[in-house]
């Protein structure tokens, strides 16, 4: 049987799993920002220098393992139309809602909540 893995172990994994999407992001990232011009497919906004990391790649089919060497499977969202486009599909519930995210991959996101009813005590009643 195997034993439940520490908070440490936990924690290496998680690191591990976001330096693997980190890097796999960044190469078609990289090809994406070359492929395309630097504006939003959906609002339109046009992005440069600093602000160019405010967009972001979107595959169209909603697989990121999805990634041919035309990029035909992609199209560069700003931020916040890329998080309206995820939200839509989600309330939609079809692909690119929290329904089709690899569970391996679910637990790098993180709860700002979690712990929040142990940190939150009640105060004495007035």
């Amino acid at each position: 049987m195997n034993s439940p893995l520490t908070a440490a172990q936990q924690a290496q994994i998680r690191a591990d799993l976001k330096k693997d999407i980190d890097l796999r992001e960044r190469n078609y990232r990289d090809r994406a920002l070359k492929l395309f011009p630097h504006v939003c497919a959906r609002c339109g906004r046009q992005f440069e220098g600093k602000r160019l990391r405010e967009l972001t790649v979107h595959h169209k089919d909603q697989n990121f393992k999805n990634n041919p060497p035309d990029g035909s499977n992609w199209e560069l969202l700003c931020l916040y139309c890329h998080d309206d486009e995820h939200a839509a599909a989600h309330d939609r519930g079809g692909a690119g809602g929290s329904a089709t995210i690899d569970p391996r991959e679910r637990s790098t996101i993180v709860n700002p909540f979690a712990n929040l009813d142990a940190l939150v005590k009640p105060g004495p009643a007035k």
